[in-house]
């Protein structure tokens, strides 16, 4: 179906080992510390978790353990903003987002004050801890509010990159990262600038646009379909907020389907993000791949990701269906 010269992504892309994004906030945080005196850190007793252990080790009078007081922690990230710090607030992305929505809207979004939200264990991958921990709602919480920047890296290397744009960022910022370790195959050369997403895989027949762990799995369904034929564009959108327009409606208009894939709720996601691009410029068909509509559960990752059909089958199950729609 498509040309064959334009998958030379899948192989490009490679998994050089496994490792957790939250591994690679820990290691950026610290880095920037030393280049920028005005970052500080907060933390919400979960320094280990987040490899905020690195940063405070660095610079002890710089960083903030507050406990178990996550509300207390972005107001006082946004009265540190307004001192001329660069405050970088972590914890949970359960008590990240919906614990301190008043917070963050009134006193972070409202003012526009420069707090960078970093929220890890995002998701069903944070396994065990059960539905009250693996928020899926996030994303959507996030970039309904007003200033606020939403990003998503898919792996290690681009979660360094991706903190590193955010200190050079201004304004209200939520990063979201996860608990296990995860393919690391980004390249440097890929770059990184906040709201412009990088095409991976060249393809004429069907787009999957994906943010986090979902590349990976995008790609190898991209490796499947191109020993059938079928030449799969494959988009890493990291920044859902501002969404890159421009690169959706050309997937759009070049491949005529659409399909998305986020570890998250498949409404007000990323999914919602993409529909909403093309219905107000290029309507062609989309489906989502991302939960629906359902709280998760205890489990191991692995199964709770085929259980709630987020894995490369899955990917590849709604390619498919695009492109039945499509002719």
């Amino acid at each position: 179906m498509g040309d064959h010269n334009a998958v030379a992504g899948t192989e490009k892309y490679v998994s050089r080992a496994k490792k957790a994004t939250r591994q690679g906030f820990g290691e950026a945080l610290k880095e920037i510390g030393h280049r920028d005196p005005s970052v500080v850190a907060l933390c919400s007793d979960l320094t280990g978790s987040l490899h905020m252990q690195h940063f405070q080790k660095e610079f002890p009078d710089r960083f903030l353990q507050v406990g178990i007081a996550e509300a207390n922690m972005m107001s006082m990230a946004a009265g540190l903003a307004t001192t001329g710090k660069k405050p970088f607030a972590g914890t949970f992305a359960v008590f990240a987002t919906g614990r301190v929505y008043d917070q963050i809207r009134q006193s972070i979004c409202y003012s526009n004050l420069d707090v960078k939200i970093c929220a890890s264990h995002a998701g069903l991958t944070l396994g065990e801890d059960g539905a009250t921990h693996q928020i899926l709602e996030d994303i959507g919480l996030m970039r309904g509010l007003p200033r606020m920047t939403v990003i998503v890296p898919c792996d290690y290397s681009e979660t360094i990159r991706a903190t590193r744009a955010l200190a050079e960022h201004t304004g209200p910022a939520y990063l979201r990262f996860g608990r296990p370790s995860v393919a690391d195959f980004t390249l440097d050369e890929d770059g990184f600038e906040i709201g412009k997403s990088i095409e991976l895989n060249a393809g004429k027949d069907v787009t999957v646009i994906a943010c986090g762990i979902m590349v990976w799995k995008a790609l190898e369904a991209a490796r499947i379909l191109d020993k059938e034929g079928v030449t799969v564009r494959v988009i890493n959108m990291h920044t859902i907020k501002p969404i890159d327009k421009l690169a959706i409606v050309r997937a759009a208009n070049d491949t005529g389907a659409i399909v998305t894939a986020e570890e998250h709720q498949v409404h007000n996601g990323l999914g919602d993000a993409v529909a909403h691009v093309c219905a107000q410029n290029i309507p062609v068909p989309i489906e989502m791949v991302g939960v629906e509509d359902t709280f998760g559960e205890s489990g191991k990752p692995d199964e709770l990701m085929r259980k709630y059909k987020l894995t490369t089958e899955d990917i590849l199950e709604k390619i498919y269906l695009a492109l039945r729609r499509k002719i």
